[in-house]
């Protein structure tokens, strides 16, 4: 029996499990499915428990293999607090979590916007950790004397699994409250928001091992799920980009060294690659965009037909311009209260304008966070596409010409998985390191090029578009 490396990808709605050959083929794969728990409005909490319980259920579902090595991925910035045993105080609060717009504000009055930029590569944002130990704090001070250590959702799985308390410096990177440029915890952020550094653990390089299972199977320290992502479509170093078209959309470059955007409108973390780093714009609402605009205009229609109408709609929609911010935005506008719009409707407008409106749309948001990349250095000439929005070849045509570049679909699409099973490779040996992990296990399927024709109407669409939302704030508020 060949031996197989394993990713655990610790999702918001279940547990992915991947066993992966040394040449990259998928020999299995399994998920467990869990809840998610929303007590008021706004918040997100789950039980690590959960995690713990789908971990074993997915692993167990792969079936019998021999095991080099494990590989950690998982939803970021989660908070999973626990007191001096290891045993977990509370439900953890998750990354889609808003409870913490006051703590926001707390952050970067403390430390100085300039300084958390410099220091961090972020400004303070709900969905991180850090404002979640100030929540806490101010709220529920019983719970919060008690803790002694804190973990993020995959490090939690890592501790049941090998009795280890670790981060890795990818996902630590999301926490506000690492040195990105140093890779290590900052004791200048650690000492402004007066939290303790004990509670901290050690932080590893994402192939570097953390420890052991019972059966002495090596488990590496891994990655938050965009970075292991990354490593899936072979973003490991400056080169390609990567193009998410899930629920959210993510572009994601490594960078050449690290180098925070001013105003910090892309996240700048540590890459999954020992000493280097990486940026990404996130928009919240892309494929999630479609989905809106498939139960509002046309419930139970099937995506194929939706598509069919979009492609035979003429490229700019007919005039209708769609501003993708349903959910709030991160990336450009770091905005919760951004809302969503349909501009230049008309009687004559067809169901399919409005899915090409969509489409356009969400390409046109992605396009502002290639931007911020290209301004740090980036020079990308191929995206690379995951997620379910990539199935379309109408979309990534669309968002080849908006972008100004082929985008290439994979010949495995299995998302943060995939990379955590490469990591998993290199700590147990079956790859020397990450580079070549990618270059034996990650290759292009297809590849999709820009449409000459509508390259010039798109860019002054996109004119168009970027003008929006300043115009809606003004209106809205």
């Amino acid at each position: 029996m060949s031996a197989v490396a394993v990713g655990l990808d610790v999702g918001t709605t279940g547990v992915k499990a991947l066993a992966v050959a040394a040449d990259g083929a998928v020999v299995a794969s399994a998920e467990s499915h869990y809840g998610l728990s929303q007590p008021r409005p706004g918040w997100s909490e789950q039980a690590p428990e959960d995690w713990w319980s789908g971990s074993q259920e997915a692993v167990a579902a792969l079936g019998d293999h021999e095991v080099a090595g494990i590989g950690l991925s998982g939803q970021m910035h989660g908070l999973v607090a626990l007191d001096a045993q290891e045993r977990v105080l509370r439900p953890a609060i998750l990354w889609n979590d808003q409870r913490t717009a006051a703590e926001c504000a707390e952050i970067e009055r403390r430390v100085g916007l300039e300084r958390l930029i410099e220091l961090t590569g972020n400004r303070a944002l709900t969905g991180f950790t850090a404002p979640k130990l100030l929540w806490l704090r101010t709220h529920e001070p019983e719970i919060y004397a008690r803790i002694r250590h804190i973990l993020l959702p995959k490090d939690y799985v890592r501790l049941r699994l090998c009795g280890e308390r670790a981060f890795d410096v990818a996902d630590a990177s999301g926490t506000l409250l690492f040195d990105v440029a140093e890779r290590r915890f900052s004791s200048a952020v650690l000492d402004a928001l007066e939290l303790p550094s004990d509670w901290m653990p050690r932080s590893l390089e994402s192939p570097e091992i953390s420890g052991r299972t019972a059966a002495g199977v090596p488990v590496a320290a891994g990655a938050g799920d965009c970075a292991a992502a990354a490593l899936g479509v072979g973003v490991e170093r400056p080169g390609p980009v990567s193009l998410v078209l899930g629920t959210s959309g993510v572009v994601f470059a490594a960078l050449p060294g690290y180098r925070p955007e001013p105003q910090a409108r892309v996240h700048v973390f540590c890459h999954a690659v020992p000493g280097a780093w990486h940026a990404m714009g996130v928009m919240l609402s892309a494929a999630g965009s479609l989905q809106w605009a498939r139960d509002t205009f046309a419930p139970g229609v099937p995506f194929e037909q939706l598509m069919a109408e979009a492609g035979a709609a003429p490229a700019g929609a007919g005039g209708i311009l769609f501003l993708p911010y349903l959910t709030g935005e991160r990336t450009p506008h770091a905005d919760p209260d951004a809302r969503a719009a349909l501009v230049g409707l008309s009687a004559s407008h067809t169901r399919g304008d409005i899915m090409r409106a969509v489409l356009e749309g969400v390409a046109f948001g992605l396009a502002d966070s290639f931007d911020l990349l290209r301004a740090l250095g980036v020079e990308a000439t191929v995206a690379r596409a995951s997620g379910g929005g990539a199935r379309s070849d109408l979309w990534l045509r669309i968002c080849a010409s908006v972008l100004g570049i082929p985008v290439c679909r994979m010949s495995v699409d299995e998302g943060s998985a995939f990379g955590a099973a490469l990591l998993g490779g290199v700590a147990g040996g079956l790859f020397a390191n990450v580079d070549e992990a990618v270059e034996a296990c990650v290759r292009v399927r297809d590849q999709i090029d820009p449409e000459p024709a509508w390259i010039e109407l798109y860019a002054e669409r996109r004119e168009r578009f970027r003008a929006l939302y300043p115009a809606l704030k003004e209106v809205l508020g």
